[in-house]
This record gives C-alpha cells, structure tokens and sequence, in this order.
C-alpha cells in the first residue's frame, strides 16, 4: 500500500516526509522533486516568507544510485527561516545562549484558523503550539510526496496540470472549454495560472485591492489529469470510490472549502441529457485512453460509479481567503477573556496558484495510490507487465472486430 506521512513545523528545523510502498527501480532524483517545489513558492500575492525559503528535498533513504529500492523513501525539506526562529521554537527549554527572537505567547486566535479549536483539543495555552502545525507550510511536504508520485504516473503517460480560474471576482467565464494542452502550456514561472492573460490582469488587480485594504482574498483552480487509464478506483465498498478518496485528499488541503468534478455545482440546475456524457465510437470526437471509444463531453469529469472512465479527471476547488488579516478581526484573548483583536502572522495576501499546485499533488498521490492497487507489484518490472497486460486487453475489448454471421 502507498502511503506517507510527514512532520514538522513552519519555523522548525525542517519539515520531513516518509512515503512507503513505492516499487523498487523507479527512477528518482532531486532535482525532478525540486520542480514542484519551486511551482509552489511563486504566485501573486505571496507573502515574505516565500523570499527566505528555497524549497529543495533532500532523499536521505529509499533510493541508491538513482533508483528506489523498495524500502521506506525520507525526504528532508530543510527551514532556511529556523536561523531566526531557534530561540521560539526550540525542542529543548530555551537557554539565553540560542539566537533568534524570544515572541511572546499567543492568546488571541484568529477567525477561520485552526488556533481556538487546535488549542481546545490539546489543552495549549500558546496558541503556537498549534499554528506551527497547521500552517500552510506544511504543504510543502505533501508536494514533495506529490512529485514522487507524478514521477511514477508520467512512466505510464498519465500527466497533471492546473490553472486558476478565479481570484475575488476576476473569473475566467467558462472554465470546463479550456483543454488540458492550453493549462500544460502555462510557464512555470507564471504568476497567477490562468490562460487568459485579460482576466489574469484582473485577478492581479483583485489581490493589489486585498492587500491595500489590510484584507486577504480567495478564489478557485481546476487539476486537470490527463490520459488516466479507465479502472481505477472501485464501486463495491464506499471507501474505495475514487472521487471519494480524491475529495478528501483535496479538501485536506489548508483553506480548501468546496470541490466537485467535471460540471460541478451545475449538476444540480441541468437536465440529466445535459449533464451525462454520450458513448460513440472513436472518430472525430477521439478522447480519452479507450482506442474505440468516445465521449463528445466529459460532463463528469473523468469518473463515473466511483472509477475512472478513461477520460481526462478534472477537479475545480474552491478556496477561501487565508484567515490572516493585516486588518485583524475582532476576538478574544484566551488570557484575560476579553475583546481583542486577532493576532497577526506572517503570511499571504492570496494563495490561490500555490494552492493549485498543492492541488495537483493531492491528485498525483491519490491517483499514483489507486494505479499501484490495480497494477502495482514490489518491482517497476512487475508493474511494468501487469500495465502491458491491461492495455492489450482494454484495446482488444474496445476495438472493432468483424465477427462471423
């Protein structure tokens, strides 16, 4: 089974990650993980922290000459910031010998954050001790998680991208036309993910008024990812549905609050013969990883019963605005039970294409899990085979064949 865990606070030493049940010789190195890892510091709107930090994963296990083996992979992702944080955020008591600055305790939790009810579970007084942990920070990790299993899916032509398609109320006007070759043309670089540079140049301007009024601002993307084979994922328990498991991969991500796939929300307001996709055979309409077969929409996204269909899977996510306020809202202060104003961290004015990118790490994960349950083995060869086996089979049973009288 594949699956991982990570650790770490933001302003700790380091963040680390432990995935295991990858196959032994899949081809690994840093620098294909560092990729990612970059994609996720940029976006406009972007806070300090993101100029102090150069993400890059360090493999300290799992992997010998440049291939895995089989047992247990650690990344480490080092915290550049730790130099000015040691003080605060030291394991053992703080002595007067450790450098960085001595910040007072946290009392006043913000609204929308984990503070009030984090420290309520674990009976903390700092709310620090909570904070650390559900910083966005920590998502740094899972993309590092993310780009292994991107690397493991690209070996069989499954590719992932995404695009922003809201910031405030810069919009794109209709999300579900736009094709998974025009988002995989978006730079690396760009600072907002969309496609349409017109309505990016509003989205940028949304942002700037967030930031002038002390305010934060939210908004959606859509993962997009492409050439899934049909199979994954399963209908026979409720756990094991794919756009369940995709759901909650997603929806774990900080400041998620609402996704669905293909149509969306528009499911509820349409037709069923506006809303279900029609099965012809491959011509004109060619999509998808069925040789014979075709769908002129994709309406669900990619999965139907819980499985994939072998149409693109496409996801749009929503995103609320990251509760920390230049202009904090009011709350309480845990020590003296009374009216304040919410404490003020360092963070972002938007975060809406980093979260994108977290976004297709959630994808690839959970995308990378169900192929290794259909086709995994405890070597690449064994996977290797089991894929070969199912592709001559998927084309056999979906390809034309003139049959006797």
């Amino acid at each position: 089974m594949l699956r991982f865990l990570t650790a770490g606070e933001s302003h700790g030493q380091a963040l680390v990650v432990i995935v295991e049940g990858l196959p032994a010789g899949l081809p690994l190195g840093e620098d294909v993980l560092a990729i990612d890892l970059a994609r996720r510091q940029l976006g406009y709107g972007r806070g300090r922290r993101m100029a102090i930090e150069r993400d890059r994963a360090e493999i300290l296990s799992g992997v010998r000459h440049g291939e895995t083996l089989g047992s247990p992979l650690t990344l480490l992702i080092r915290n550049r910031d730790w130099t000015n944080w040691q003080h605060t955020m030291s394991v053992a008591a703080p002595t007067d010998d450790l450098p960085g600055a001595r910040r007072a305790p946290v009392s006043r939790p913000r609204p929308g954050h984990a503070d009030l009810a984090g420290a309520l579970k674990y009976d903390r007084t700092d709310l620090r001790d909570v904070l650390e942990r559900a910083s966005a920070r920590e998502t740094a990790a899972r993309v590092s998680a993310g780009a292994v299993a991107r690397v493991l899916l690209s070996r069989f032509g499954i590719e992932i991208a995404s695009h922003v398609t809201r910031i405030g109320d810069a919009h794109l006007p209709d999300a579900s036309s736009v094709t998974f070759d025009r988002v995989r043309q978006l730079s690396s670089e760009d600072d907002v993910r969309c496609v349409d540079e017109a309505v990016a140049a509003l989205m940028r301007r949304a942002v700037d008024r967030a930031r002038e009024a002390g305010d934060t601002v939210g908004g959606s993307f859509e993962v997009i990812a492409h050439q899934v084979p049909a199979g994954l994922g399963s209908y026979v328990q409720w756990d094991r549905k794919l756009d369940g498991r995709l759901a909650q991969a997603i929806l774990s991500i900080p400041a998620i609050k609402g996704m669905g796939f293909g149509l969306a929300e528009a499911v509820a307001h349409l037709p069923g013969s506006a809303v279900h996709d029609e099965i012809v055979p491959a011509g004109i309409h060619s999509s998808g990883t069925l040789p014979g077969l075709s769908r002129p929409t994709n309406h669900a996204g990619g999965l139907e019963g819980g499985v994939t269909n072998g149409e693109d899977v496409r996801a749009t996510v929503w995103m609320k605005p990251i509760s920390t306020l230049m202009k904090p809202l009011r709350s309480v202060d845990l020590e003296t039970m009374t009216e304040a104003k919410a404490a003020i961290e360092r963070s972002d004015v938007c975060a809406v294409p980093a979260a994108a990118v977290v976004g297709e790490a959630a994808v690839a994960w959970v995308l990378a899990q169900a192929f290794l349950e259909r086709f995994g083995g405890d070597s690449m060869g064994a996977v290797d085979a089991a894929w070969r086996v199912w592709t001559n089979n998927v084309a056999r049973r979906t390809t034309a064949t003139t049959r006797p009288a």
